[in-house]
């Protein structure tokens, strides 16, 4: 098997906007290894955000390589995309995008109604998630009852429910104080290096980007630095 959970090799993504064709990544190449931690930083426009969204198979590469785990995301249709997307990929938003009437254990089960589960082993996965977040004591409580960082917890939790390889996080401390951000920081670091998550985080933090195991900088679509050798 394969160390490299992701290989990319001259991706570009394009789009027209009016007459002008917008180019956010160009001729871009990277790997990522099984269980790695990496961190993107760059100005906004840079394209850390629509890398993030091609590698978790939101959205689709105009050319190049870009194979996760194996599949190479170029060759699925929208519907084996999404399918792929559900089993393989857990996303963290910054605004952790909660369901505001339902509780942490309904928010969290949400991916698995997807499944062919059945309720007894929703409520274990369920249960494992929230215990690992360290929120079982917050199962029953909505998201006006949280802390931010109780929610953010609450949406990592929803992220590995159903167990994927992969967890893409855009800015997943950008609206959490000192101390929760740091919570947060731990807990991804915990689910790398524990339970070998492979994470790709955009972040414009470089405090956050520091407990990564790697750092690359994009600009203008492109790496701007050699990629550092992995701790």
């Amino acid at each position: 098997m394969s160390t490299s959970l992701i290989q990319i090799r001259n991706l570009t993504k394009s789009f027209r906007k009016g007459s002008n064709l917008i180019t956010p990544l160009e001729n871009l190449s990277l790997e990522v290894s099984r269980g790695e931690f990496l961190a993107l930083m760059g100005p906004s426009g840079s394209g850390k955000t629509t890398l993030l969204n091609l590698i978790a198979g939101i959205d689709t590469p105009s050319s190049g390589e870009l194979i996760v785990d194996a599949q190479d995301l170029g060759s699925l249709s929208r519907a084996g995309l999404t399918k792929w997307r559900s089993l393989q990929v857990g996303y963290i938003f910054q605004l952790y995008h909660l369901v505001p009437i339902l509780s942490a254990y309904e928010n969290v089960e949400l991916p698995l109604l997807l499944q062919s589960l059945s309720r007894a082993e929703r409520r274990t996965r369920v249960e494992t998630a929230l215990e690992l977040v360290a929120l079982s004591d917050r199962a029953h409580h909505r998201p006006a009852e949280l802390s931010g960082g109780q929610e953010q917890r609450v949406a990592i939790a929803r992220a590995i429910v159903h167990d994927p390889g992969l967890l893409v996080a855009d800015e997943p401390t950008g609206d959490l104080d000192g101390e929760s951000a740091g919570s947060v920081l731990n807990l991804l670091r915990s689910l790398s290096r524990d339970h070998g998550k492979t994470i790709v985080m955009v972040t414009h933090d470089p405090r956050a980007a520091a407990v990564a195991d790697r750092t690359l900088h994009l600009e203008k679509g492109q790496l701007v630095t050699p990629e550092p050798a992995h701790r």
